[in-house]
């Protein structure tokens, strides 16, 4: 099976050698010193985005997100797979990464709708990579409960519930405060998602399905290369 490409790091990973400056002064030119090679913006799997996360520190974030679909053919095989169980239309979902300010650092290739947040993201490798990699916190939301045990605590999800019928006053304050406040740093990913879902392709798909996860990964690419730059802009000379 092919490595799952991601879009990190946009805007350092390009792997043309660039032209020295011109200088101001005659004389024989320095030999220019070769660039170490790098992979290509897109090249990056995600067992790279997490080992690049964890060594720096950083926190991650996950979430899937559905794209609406051209419902198939009527008597096509496997034609169900396609529709969502929570929004009940045909529709692809893919996995989305992104650090603790909701730069996009990943983007897994284009799914069924009606798998579950949870299957894909074991499909995708997400609880050996999070398991053999360095400690990093990874926040989600309650469809990836389950992860934090498989995965030695890595994995933060919203606190379960543990009275489900007429629960003290004590309780529901202290369990409103936590779920709260696990949503308010989890937010990041969907201003990361919204980005993402600007690009009038992913918003609604009415080309081939099998085309779709290039045209989510070639965007995803693009989104990147777009918050490097803005953010490069941004810092002081």
């Amino acid at each position: 099976m092919e490595p799952l490409m991601t879009c990190w790091p946009a805007g350092s990973a390009s792997t043309a050698p660039r032209s020295p400056a011109p200088s101001a002064r005659c004389g024989p030119c320095s030999q220019p010193t070769a660039a170490p090679s790098r992979p290509a913006s897109g090249s990056r799997t995600l067992a790279e985005v997490i080992d690049h996360l964890g060594t720096s520190g950083k926190t991650g974030i996950i979430d899937g997100t559905e794209i609406r679909v051209r419902r198939p053919a009527a008597g096509r095989k496997d034609r169900e797979k396609f529709i969502s169980g929570k929004n009940k239309q045909n529709a692809v979902k893919t996995m989305v990464l992104t650090d603790a300010s909701g730069r996009l650092l990943f983007c897994s290739p284009a799914q069924p709708a009606s798998c579950a947040d949870i299957t894909h993201a074991r499909q995708l490798g997400l609880v050996r990579h999070l398991s053999d990699g360095p400690a990093l916190e990874t926040l989600a939301d309650a469809g990836y409960q389950g992860l934090g045990a498989q995965t030695g605590g890595r994995v933060v999800t919203p606190p379960h519930r543990k009275f489900k019928k007429n629960p003290p006053d004590w309780y529901e304050e202290i369990y409103e405060r936590q779920r709260k406040a696990h949503s308010s740093r989890r937010i990041r990913v969907e201003h990361g998602i919204a980005h993402l879902k600007n690009w009038r392709a992913l918003a609604r798909h009415h080309g081939r399905r099998e085309h779709l996860s290039d045209t989510v990964q070639a965007i995803a690419g693009l989104l990147s290369h777009q918050q490097t730059a803005t953010r490069g802009a941004r810092q002081p000379q």
